[in-house]
C-alpha cells in the first residue's frame, strides 16, 4: 500500500469556528467582487468589441469560481453535519451570505454586458439563432473559436442565466421587485432546511405500546424518568421512525407516530406557501404563465403539458394495479385484527402500510426483514461496496489512519480533520490501465445526531476542475446518511433497503470523484437534474444481483454469507406492491406540477396547499388518511 501513503493533494479541514466561518464567506464575496469590477473597469466592449473574449471575461470568472468553490461549499456543509450549534448557525449564516452575494451578481447589468458580447462576438449567437435545436458539439465549439465543449456550453448558459435572473426585464421596479423574491426565496430555502435539520421532537411511549418493535431498536431509545418513568422516547429519525412503523403491533402507535412526522416540522408549512407563491410571481414577471414552464423550459420535456401528459399516464396505468394491492393488503388486515380481536373499520390508512406491507412479504415470501439485516452489518457492506467499485471502475479505497487525520492548529493542538469522529475517510486511488493515480477524498458520515442532516444525500465538498496551469484539482465528497448505530450486544445491521439507500448515495458519491471537468461548475453531480439521479439508479441494480449480494453479505456473528435460497426469497419480492410505490411517487409529481401550475397568481393565493396535498394524496396512492377515520369503506 506504499504507493498509496502520500496523496499528492490535502483533503479538506473542517476546523472552522464561528467566527471565521461567517468571515471566511464574506472575504470570498469581496474578492469576487473585485474580480468583476475591475473586468468591467478594464474592458469596454463599446468602445473596442475585439477586447470582449472567452479570455479577458469569462477566463478570470471561472478561475475565481474554481478557487472559491474549495471554500464555499464547505463553509455552507456544517449546518448540515456539525455537532456545534454554534457552528451550525454560523454556516447558515455564511449559506445566506453567498446566496445574496450570487444573487447581486446575477443580476449584474454591466457584467452581463460583458458576458454578452464575449457571445456575441464568439459566433455562438448566430449558430444557435440558426438552429435552436442544435446540441453544443465539439464543431461548434471549434467554430465559435473556443477550445472546448464544456467553454462553449459554459458561455451559452452563462448568457442566458443572466436573461432567466432578470436582466430580460426593464431596469425599474419590476426588476426590483424579481431581485428581492430572489433573496427572500433564498432565505426561505435556508431556513426551511434548517428546521429539518434541528428538528428533535420525539413522543414518550410505553413498552407495551411498542410491543412489536425489535429490541435491538428499543435498546436505543432513550429511557424516562420522573413523569415518564418506564416510558421510551421515540424520535422521528430514521433508525426510530421506519422500525416503529413497520413493526408496532398497535395501530393507535402507527397512527400517532406517522401523524406527529408528517407534523414535525409545521412552522415550515407557511415558508412553503411563501416560497410558491414568489415563486409563480417571479415567472410571471419574465413572461412565462408560471414557474413550472420557467423551470422545464430547458429540461428534456420542454413543457408542463409533457410533463402532466407522461405523469397522468402513468397514474392511469397504475390505477388498477394499486386498487388490487389495497385488496390485498387490506384482506391481510383484516385477518391480523380477527386474530389479535381488534376493531376493524374496513379502512386501509397510511399509518398501516408500511405493517402490512413487511407482514405480506414475511407470511407470503417467508422472509424475515431483520434476518436478512444480520447478513449486512453496516461496516463490512461498506467494504463489499468499495469493493464491487474497485472492480467495476479500477478504483482504490485507502482507509486515513488516525495518525493522517490529525491536523496541527495554530495553537498547536492536533486536532481532527473530519467534522466528528464518526467519520470514515478514505483516499481514493485510479488503478486502471488507463488511470493517472490518485482521485480524491470519500467521507462517510452514517449515523445520526442531533441537529444532522435527516436523511441519506450526496454532498460535493470540494469540486474537481483544471487549475490555471494546467494540473488537476481533486475532488472530496461526502455521503451523509443515517443508520441505525451499533449497539452493545450487535453491529448497525441494514435492512436490505437500506443496502439499496447506501448504494445509491455511494454512486453519487462515485460519480462525484470520478468525473473530470474543466470547470468547478459541471463537476460530478453538478450536472443537469435530468441526468443527476441516472447512474445511482443504475448502480441500484447491483443491489438485486446475486452474485453480489453474496459477495456483500457476511453474517454478523459467523461471517458466512446470504445464503442462496433466501436471496432467491429476497429478489422475489422486488416488484411487490410496486404499484403503490410508484403512485406514492407520482403523488409527489403531481402534487408538484399542481402548485406549480395555477391558471392565475390570485388561484395560487387561495390554495390550500395541505389540503391540496392530502386530498391527491388519496386520490393518488388510494391509501387514506386520518380524515377517512370512521367512515365505512
Amino acid at each position: 500500500m506504499a504507493k498509496y501513503a502520500n496523496p499528492p493533494q490535502a483533503p479538506p479541514l473542517f476546523t472552522g469556528t464561528k467566527d471565521s466561518i461567517v468571515a471566511d464567506s464574506k472575504a470570498l464575496c469581496d474578492r469576487t467582487r473585485s474580480v468583476l469590477d475591475s473586468l468591467v473597469a478594464s474592458i469596454k466592449p463599446d468602445e473596442n468589441p475585439a477586447s470582449a473574449t472567452f479570455e479577458s471575461v469569462m477566463r478570470p470568472q471561472t478561475e475565481d469560481e474554481n478557487e472559491s468553490s474549495l471554500s464555499a461549499r464547505v463553509l455552507g456543509f456544517y449546518q448540515y453535519v456539525s455537532g456545534d450549534s454554534a457552528l451550525r448557525d454560523a454556516s447558515t449564516e455564511a449559506e445566506k451570505i453567498m446566496d445574496e452575494f450570487a444573487i447581486e451578481c446575477s443580476m449584474r447589468e454591466d457584467v452581463f454586458r460583458l458576458v454578452d458580447a464575449v457571445y456575441k462576438n464568439s459566433g455562438l449567437s448566430a449558430s444557435i439563432e440558426k438552429d435552436k435545436d442544435r446540441l453544443i458539439d465539439a464543431a461548434l465549439a471549434k467554430s465559435a473559436g473556443l477550445d472546448d465543449v464544456e467553454s462553449a456550453r459554459l458561455l451559452e448558459k452563462e448568457r442566458k442565466s443572466y436573461i432567466r435572473n432578470g436582466l430580460g426585464l426593464p431596469e425599474g421596479p419590476k426588476r426590483d421587485r424579481f431581485k428581492e423574491i430572489k433573496k427572500r426565496l433564498s432565505q426561505i430555502q435556508i431556513e426551511f432546511q434548517k428546521n429539518l435539520n434541528e428538528e428533535n421532537n420525539g413522543i414518550w411511549f410505553t413498552k407495551e405500546e411498542l410491543d412489536g418493535v425489535p429490541q435491538d431498536v428499543l435498546d436505543t431509545l432513550e429511557k424516562g424518568t420522573g413523569e415518564n418513568e418506564g416510558k421510551l422516547r421515540l424520535t422521528f429519525k430514521y433508525p426510530d421512525l421506519f422500525p416503529t412503523l413497520k413493526f408496532a403491533k398497535s395501530p393507535e402507535t402507527r397512527r400517532r407516530v406517522f401523524i406527529e412526522n408528517e407534523n414535525k416540522c409545521n412552522q415550515n408549512a407557511p415558508l412553503f406557501k411563501e416560497a410558491i407563491l414568489l415563486r409563480d410571481e417571479a415567472a410571471r414577471l419574465l413572461g412565462y404563465p408560471d414557474h413550472a414552464s420557467f423551470r422545464i423550459e430547458d429540461k428534456m420535456a420542454k413543457t408542463p403539458k409533457t410533463v402532466l401528459d407522461f405523469l397522468g399516464d402513468l397514474k392511469s396505468r397504475l390505477a388498477a394495479g394499486g386498487v388490487k394491492e389495497i385488496e390485498h393488503l387490506l384482506e391481510l388486515k383484516k385477518k391480523d385484527h380477527e386474530a389479535r380481536n381488534l376493531p376493524f373499520d374496513g379502512n386501509y390508512y397510511l399509518w398501516d402500510h408500511r405493517f402490512y406491507d413487511r407482514m405480506m412479504i414475511e407470511q407470503e415470501y417467508s422472509i424475515d426483514g431483520n434476518a436478512i439485516a444480520e447478513y449486512f452489518p453496516l461496516k463490512s457492506t461498506v467494504a463489499g461496496m468499495l469493493r464491487i467499485f474497485e472492480e467495476l471502475f479500477g478504483l482504490v479505497f485507502v482507509e486515513l489512519t488516525p495518525e493522517d487525520r490529525k491536523h496541527i492548529s495554530p495553537t498547536g493542538k492536533a486536532e481532527d480533520i473530519a467534522w466528528h469522529e464518526d467519520v470514515i475517510i478514505f483516499s481514493v486511488w485510479d488503478d486502471s490501465s488507463e488511470g493517472d493515480g490518485f482521485v480524491g477524498y470519500l467521507y462517510l458520515d452514517l449515523h445520526p445526531r442531533p441537529g444532522k442532516y435527516g436523511h441519506a444525500a450526496n454532498f460535493s465538498l470540494q469540486p474537481g476542475f483544471r487549475k490555471a496551469d494546467g494540473t488537476r484539482r481533486y475532488p472530496a465528497t461526502a455521503l451523509v446518511c443515517n443508520f441505525s448505530k451499533p449497539t452493545d450486544k450487535k453491529p448497525s445491521l441494514l435492512k436490505h433497503d437500506e443496502v439499496v439507500t447506501l448504494f445509491h448515495e455511494l454512486g453519487h458519491g462515485i460519480h462525484d470523484l470520478v468525473a473530470r471537468t474543466r470547470y468547478a461548475r459541471y463537476h460530478g453531480t453538478s450536472t443537469v437534474r435530468d441526468f443527476v439521479e441516472a447512474p445511482s439508479q443504475m448502480l441500484e441494480n447491483w443491489c438485486w444481483t446475486p452474485s453480489q449480494l453474496k459477495s456483500l453479505s457476511s453474517h454478523y456473528e459467523s461471517g458466512q454469507p446470504i445464503p442462496d435460497e433466501l436471496i432467491e426469497k429476497l429478489i422475489s419480492t422486488k416488484h411487490v406492491n410496486d404499484a403503490l410505490f410508484n403512485l406514492r411517487q407520482l403523488h409527489f409529481g403531481l402534487f408538484d406540477m399542481a402548485v406549480h401550475t395555477p391558471k392565475t397568481h390570485e388561484d395560487l393565493e387561495q390554495m390550500d396547499v395541505s389540503k391540496l396535498y392530502n386530498e391527491l394524496r388519496v386520490q393518488i396512492s388510494q391509501i387514506k388518511g386520518p380524515e377517512a377515520q370512521g367512515e365505512p369503506r
